[in-house]
């Protein structure tokens, strides 16, 4: 019996190639981008190392930093997930003023730590309603509804503490900023940040409320045909930007020990430009957390290393600036080439 022959192979057909799995070519795009901005952080410690070793790289120095940038950086997380999925919000600094000056009346003062830190989150939750409302149900624009926000709780901050400062007087806040606080050597503040942090990187990569935001923000209208209710994730959006605003209240009494109209100044700023350097796009649908976090090391290294050289506040908004220039450009060549 004879045996079926194959049919010769033509040498020219060529076998097609295994096409990588779609996933690879964004997460090569963070690693790129994560990696860039540790290098940024990396060279900024060096410079500080050169022109002020003894004070820069000393450990009270690096706490401090540390600290400072824990309170933004929670404000950070939160608006990393509003500006995700599409969203903005302008009030989280005036948020976060009206949180603390609230929490640190007399009256509230009398509940002691349990009662300052509920307050604080209550009214930064409350804040974060009215946003969710307004933009989800009312159909206002984020950028119209949050700036009424920033006017109306700059407005009330002023209001309730009669532009004077609130001192705190309850112990067991005020020793949360003691070093006797610190565990291994790093501020509790620290820590808050960095679990807030690895919550908000799970909630963002692992949990369905993160694919739900990530797909709100990149089609809402194809969102919305696959079964996602936009209008109530954007609620909880703004609920949870709000909720960072009232633990970055809460960690902002602690350390200044009192409550201000004036807290909070620039935050929005600061927290819009930490997590565009990051790589969150502000036209949404692309973010990450761990972008958003080095974006907030790496200005307040540079605020630091300005400071210990004598530099004004002004070259260091200059800076800001420019740097934020250079990261929006970066994301428009990113986007055209991909």
């Amino acid at each position: 019996m004879t045996q079926p022959v194959s049919p010769p192979r033509d040498s020219t057909t060529k076998v097609p190639e295994a096409r990588p799995p779609a996933w690879r070519g964004p997460l090569a795009r963070a690693d790129v981008r994560t990696l860039s901005l540790l290098g940024v952080l990396a060279a900024l410690i060096v410079v500080g190392g050169i022109t002020k070793p003894d004070e820069f790289l000393d450990t009270r120095n690096l706490q401090l930093v540390l600290t400072q940038a824990s309170v933004v950086g929670v404000v950070t997380v939160g608006m990393t997930f509003v500006i995700v999925s599409g969203g903005i919000d302008l009030s989280v600094g005036a948020i976060v003023a009206l949180a603390s000056v609230w929490a640190t009346t007399v009256a509230t003062q009398e509940y002691g730590f349990a009662g300052i830190l509920f307050t604080a989150i209550v009214v930064g939750v409350g804040c974060g309603l009215v946003n969710g409302v307004l933009i989800a149900y009312g159909s206002m624009v984020p950028f119209i509804a949050t700036l009424a926000m920033l006017a109306s709780a700059r407005g009330l901050a002023l209001q309730i503490t009669d532009g004077k400062t609130q001192i705190v007087t309850v112990p067991s806040v005020l020793d949360l900023g003691e070093r006797d606080a610190y565990v291994l050597g790093i501020p509790p503040l620290v820590l808050v940040f960095a679990v807030v942090t690895v919550i908000g990187w799970l909630v963002l990569n692992r949990t369905t409320f993160g694919r739900r935001t990530v797909a709100v923000g990149g089609n809402p209208e194809a969102a919305r045909l696959a079964g996602i209710d936009v209008r109530r994730q954007r609620l909880y959006l703004y609920l949870l930007s709000g909720l960072c605003c009232g633990i970055a209240a809460f960690l902002l009494i602690v350390l200044s020990g009192s409550g201000q109209n004036t807290n909070g100044n620039l935050y929005e700023l600061d927290a819009i430009a930490a997590a565009i350097i990051g790589g969150t796009l502000l036209t949404g649908g692309r973010g990450t957390i761990t972008g958003s976090v080095l974006g907030v090391l790496i200005f307040f290294t540079i605020t630091n290393i300005f400071a210990l050289n004598n530099l004004q506040s002004d070259v260091q908004q200059i800076a800001k600036g420019a740097i934020i220039v250079a990261a929006v450009l970066v994301q428009r060549r990113t986007a055209s080439t991909t």
